[in-house]
């Protein structure tokens, strides 16, 4: 499942897709059939990446991916998110098994369902996540070891020392025996 780029954005309904970034904030394209672009300041918007989020759990927390799997495989008994919050409650506790019951109120229940609604037309539950960052870090590294070491280079702002910038000459103090 590669839900990478797909974004929630504080204060505004659905999901987005993160087409770039300029000088006034982050280029959005909402996946609903509109495409709208938008532009969400940075300054004031929070965006949530959907690959980063996490569901409470008792134990430790669920990641959302696995939670939209479980719902894949879950086939078309997927509730509509207007349903009630019983029915959300029940198919939640199949869904995310562990989930904790205290802190997942039925609005984020409603949250996920209609996430999943928005997604499940998209080839994004058959496409495979992009590698990891430890495993690329780890490629890299690899990379970085049958290369020579680089020598550091000199700044472009670095000057030649002039007559006037060398340090100062000490001062010659004598002092007076038996004062």
């Amino acid at each position: 499942m590669n839900l990478r780029g797909i974004v929630a954005v504080s204060g505004r309904p659905g999901l987005f897709k993160l087409v770039g970034q300029n000088k006034a904030g982050y280029v959005l394209e909402s996946l609903d059939a509109q495409k709208v672009k938008i532009i969400a300041n940075i300054a004031t918007t929070k965006l949530a990446s959907l690959e980063d989020i996490t569901v409470y759990g008792e134990d430790e927390d669920l990641k959302l991916t696995n939670v939209l799997a479980n719902m894949v495989a879950a086939n078309g008994n997927v509730p509509d998110a207007k349903a009630e919050s019983a029915t959300l409650k029940s198919f939640f506790n199949e869904v995310a098994p562990g989930h904790d019951g205290d802190k997942v109120y039925a609005s984020d229940m409603k949250k996920i369902v209609s996430w999943y609604h928005i997604l499940k037309d998209l080839p994004l539950f058959s496409e495979e996540a992009p590698a990891t960052t430890e495993e690329h870090d780890a490629l890299k590294a690899e990379d970085k070891s049958d290369k020579k070491p680089k020598l550091a280079p000199k700044p472009s702002n670095a000057k030649a020392p002039s007559k006037t910038a060398q340090p100062a000459k000490k001062a010659n103090m004598t002092s007076k025996k038996g004062v």
